[in-house]
């Protein structure tokens, strides 16, 4: 069975990707995830915040401050805790990770201003990363701040920091644009290697017992596939870039779905958490026994063969499905009830 794939121009013996997480920091599971075929592995993110606490732990040691204001002053910052580095530990990370596995490495990088994506990404790529993702988690609460102004930031960011370094770059997006089918061949044509669909955007619950924000990393479940396949679908072979797909991948079902709709490559980080680095094997063997089992050679042809662009109906993806299903729920629901 023929798995080899491209993926942004990195040539990967399938199209199974490790996605950023919070285990990726560490070598042994990097390892463990390539010896269970993982095809790349993506990093965790270095944040800006980590940037911006290591710089003014720096300044805290150097300058003249008092201590109860150089305390208070750190307690604004998030403390690096197990998930992140700082800026030295993650370039760090970057080295020993790529003296240690044979397979491509993915730096991600989440920023907020221009500077900090522009003079990281360089030393991610002289760190040795293969590639960089830029994760662009932007939540725009200042009330002035128009609609264009807030997706203008997404080809600025790229535009500089392709403009600062060679290796290829991805974008990690939301789904929530305005207008996904004008921003996908922006960033496409503006140079993005690969756009990869959908960045989950973690949300606060209330703790109503002590009426406090609660953050808690929420895994993703087979639920959420819908809307990026829906869109994966919508831009196979209409884009100059790679498609990965991220989000809901638990089993190799949801990899199957994923390709037949039209990407690349395909990423997962939760079902690696629930299940460990084995689960990766599961899902390339699970797709090969699926491809074999329909008489397929490779998985080049079965990509994008359920794009809109390939469909004989190409109005399924638009408001005639969404008919159809209103319709067809309507009518089995008077059926049951007759019954």
């Amino acid at each position: 069975m023929d798995m080899t794939t491209t993926y942004m121009g990195l040539s990967l013996r399938n199209p199974l990707i490790a996605s950023a997480s919070p285990h990726n920091g560490d070598i042994g599971m990097l390892r463990a995830l390539e010896d269970n075929g993982a095809a790349v592995v993506v990093l965790p993110s270095m944040f800006e915040e980590q940037i911006t606490a290591d710089q003014r732990h720096f300044e805290s040691l150097t300058e003249c401050a008092s201590a109860n204001d150089s305390a208070e002053a750190q307690s604004y910052f998030p403390k690096y805790d197990g998930y992140g580095f700082g800026p030295d530990g993650y370039l760090e990370i970057v080295r020993r990770a790529k003296a240690a596995i044979e397979i491509p490495l993915i730096g991600s990088l989440n920023c907020v201003s221009n500077a900090s994506w522009v003079d990281y990404a360089r030393l991610i790529q002289q760190a040795g990363a293969d590639a960089i993702e830029l994760n662009i988690y932007f939540i725009p609460t200042d009330l002035t701040m128009t609609g264009h102004e807030v997706e203008q930031r997404y080809p600025e960011i790229l535009h500089a920091v392709k403009t600062a370094v060679s290796i290829p770059v991805s974008i990690k997006l939301g789904p929530h644009f305005s207008a996904i089918g004008s921003m996908a061949p922006t960033l496409a044509n503006g140079g993005a290697d690969a756009l990869v669909l959908f960045n989950r955007f973690y949300q606060p619950e209330i703790n109503l017992a002590k009426l406090t924000l609660w953050m808690d990393l929420d895994l993703s479940t087979r639920a959420e596939i819908r809307l990026p396949l829906l869109w994966i679908a919508i831009l196979h072979g209409r884009l100059p870039t790679s498609l990965a797909a991220t989000s809901g991948v638990e089993t190799a079902d949801e990899v199957f779905k994923y390709l037949l709709a039209g990407a690349d490559a395909v990423m997962t980080t939760s079902a690696l958490l629930r299940h460990g680095p084995k689960h990766m094997r599961s899902l390339v063997d699970g797709l090969v026994k699926m491809l074999a089992a329909r008489g397929f050679n490779s998985v080049d042809e079965i990509r994008g063969c359920m794009s809109r662009k390939n469909l004989k109906a190409p109005a399924d993806f638009e408001r005639a499905n969404y008919v159809h299903m209103l319709q067809d729920y309507r009518q089995t629901r008077r059926v049951r009830t007759s019954a």
